[in-house]
This record gives C-alpha cells, structure tokens and sequence, in this order.
C-alpha cells in the first residue's frame, strides 16, 4: 500500500457527543501526486472535484462520505474491510484499486452511485472489494460494472452499439417477485408461454439509451437447477416497462453448467426493461396441454387463422385436421399458421374453394423432433 498522509480526526460537535468526521468547506485540495488517506468520515460540503494525487480509504471501521457535493477524485483506493458507505455519489476519473471492502451505496436511493468518468477504470475488484450498490459510467460503449452484494461480486458486461452518455447498473440479490429494497415488484406469472420458470434468486437493475448486449452469469447460489435441467434452456429476461410483462432478451451465446457459467444476450435497449434476470425456455413438455381452438375468418383480425403457439418449439413438425367424418381436410409440415378454415388437399372435399363448412373438426399434432404427439378439437365458424 502506498505511503499517504493519513488525516485521523476532525472534532465536530461539542463536549463528549463530539462526532469524529473530516469536514470540508472548500479548502482541500489533492495536487498532482499528493495521496490522502481518510480513515474517518467525510462531510463534503463544497466543491472537492479539481483533484489529481490518490485518495484512500482505510481503517476498520466503516466509513461515511456525505454531505451536499459530490466528491471527484483521480485516483482512489479502498483498503477497508468495513466498507466505505456512500451518502452521497462519488467520481472517480481514473483509477479505482479495490483491495478490500466495499463501496456501498444506499439502493433505495437510486441516485447515489459510485461514478466512473469517461476513461475511468478500476483494478482488484472481487469477492472481498467491489461496489455493494450502484455504478455508473459515463462516455463509454463498453464497460465491466464491478458490482455485487455483500458476499459476492456480480459483475454485468455492457456491449453498446454506440457511445453510453451514461448508463447505470446494481445487482441485487433479492427475489424479484418481492424484492426488499427495489421499488417494484414483477409478477411472475405476467409472461409468454414458451417461457418457463424466473429466477426467483437475483436480478440487475440496468439503465441505458443505447442498443446493447450484455453478459452476466450465474453461480451456485443462483440455484440454476431450480430452472431447468438444461443449460441450453437459460435464457435472459427483462421486466418490459411499456409491456408490464417479462420478454425473452435472447442468448446469442450460453456457456458453462447449471453450477457456473455465463450468457450474452441479444442486443436490446436497456431503458425499456425494469430489471433483468435470468429464466429458462419452457419445455414442450411444459407447455403442450394443448387446448381445443376456435377458427373465425371473418377478417377481424382475432382467430382468423388456427395458431398454436406451441409449435414453434419444434423444428419438425406436421399439423392434420380431419372433419367429423374421419376425412382429411388438411395437412402442413412445419406447420405456419396456414389454416384459415379452407382444405388444401385435393381429395373429397365438395365446393373447396368456397371453405370448409362449419363445425367441430379433429387435429392431431406430431412433433418428431421432440419425440411428442397431440391431438384436440376445434370449432370452424366462418
């Protein structure tokens, strides 16, 4: 650890209720290659942004930053096991060296955050030593969050398509059907149906303008098995905040197994989803108590074609609908929503062109890829 001058104690107050605090009112600066260790609170109360030099923060006692202004320093270093707890925001603009400890930044108040200018970085993040809370970024298209909760980091890759005038991001290992200290809470049953189970462990609150993908993975703790029993299947989920609904963010890429590994996902905006989290595909097994259906072509836009959402979790399928007679009327491989109450084979059918009359007709489903077979009814009314 670097030699520093270590500034111990500052008395506020009065008599022995005296609070020990470093209070700055405008005359503290750090010049280039000075070094401050605080190893006491910080009340910040005018500008300290114009700083070069390393500021540090170190002790065994847990350490308070507050005040009116936000702190802005060059170089700073955390080598507190205590932590270091942010009342108020902090900018760093170049490096941050996580030893041991965390910043921790109150959730419930969205808008304190460990703040990294443009070209800021950081180093020794980990485990023992990264932000507890929120991080932003500032004039970046790609960035590593360093942040996690008290016991793990739990990093977030953000890929951009473009430059992020600012973006922000905290992990929370909460259940997001019933977070404790996220505002909202997401009903887990407001999804589509090839979508199975959501992780009721941990999600990542993102906030950013620009199109991106992004990485996160998951660990024991995240409980994975408790999803699914394929690692193909985990996919990432957001909470879309025009939809009021979770949606697929897609996996371009899913490495590891059910105890360890990580995702990328698909580009999207990350303002338009509330949290992000993971979830599993739904298995046809899951999803195929088909149902019977009504089919209306009448033009109105609702039944006017026969869709089975399920069929698009097979790649090799054959949709047949026979009338009550026994006789086949139609049949598609691949099937793409094709039925609109007309035969489209060259058999019996009296008047083709004219529909199919009204009436209960009789499907069978095969999905060979996946080794399922369904049949049902359904209603034909013109």
């Amino acid at each position: 650890m670097k030699r520093i001058i270590s500034i111990l104690v500052l008395m506020i107050g009065l008599g022995l209720q005296a609070q020990t605090a470093l209070y700055n009112s405008g005359n503290i600066r750090i010049h280039d290659e000075g070094q401050i260790g605080f190893h006491t609170d910080l009340i910040n109360n005018a500008a300290f942004d114009q700083n070069l030099g390393l500021a540090g923060f170190y002790g065994s006692n847990t350490i308070s930053v507050s005040g009116a202004f936000m702190p802005a320093f060059f170089d700073t270093e955390i080598a507190n096991d205590q932590g270091v707890l942010l009342n108020i925001g902090m900018s760093v603009s170049s490096n941050t060296n996580f030893v041991a400890g965390n910043f921790m930044t109150p959730r419930l108040q969205q808008d304190i955050y460990f703040n990294f200018l443009q070209d800021a970085f950081y180093v020794g993040e980990g485990d023992l030593s990264k932000v507890d809370g929120y991080v932003t970024l500032n004039n970046e298209q790609n960035f590593i969050f360093p942040v996690g909760d008290s016991e793990q980091l739990r990093s977030l890759t953000l890929n951009s398509s473009g430059t992020n005038s600012f973006a922000k991001c905290a992990y929370y290992f909460e259940n997001p059907s019933n977070p404790a200290t996220f505002p909202q809470s997401f009903d887990p049953t407001k999804k589509p149906r090839t979508m199975g189970d959501i992780s009721e462990v941990e999600f990542w609150h993102l906030e950013g303008s620009v199109s991106s993908s992004i990485q996160i993975s998951w660990n024991e703790r995240s409980n994975m098995a408790a999803l699914t029993e394929e690692v193909a299947k985990i996919i990432p989920v957001g909470w879309n905040i025009g939809g009021k609904s979770w949606v697929n963010l897609g996996a371009a890429s899913v490495v590891g197994d059910l105890n360890q590994g990580f995702l990328i996902s698909d580009n999207f905006v990350p303002d338009d989803y509330a949290i992000i989290t993971f979830a599993a595909e739904a298995t046809a097994k899951e999803l195929l108590t088909l149902d019977n259906y009504l089919v209306t072509p009448n033009g109105d836009g609702v039944n006017d074609a026969l869709y089975i959402e399920e069929l698009e979790l097979s790649n090799d399928d054959t949709i047949s609908i026979y009338n009550r007679q026994g006789q086949k009327v139609y049949e598609e491989d691949n099937y793409t929503n094709g039925f609109t109450g007309f035969s489209n084979l060259d058999n019996l059918v009296i008047n083709r062109a004219a529909g199919l009359p009204n009436g209960v007709y009789f499907y069978v489903i095969a999905m060979k890829d996946l080794k399922l077979n369904y049949q049902g009814f359904l209603y034909l009314e013109h």
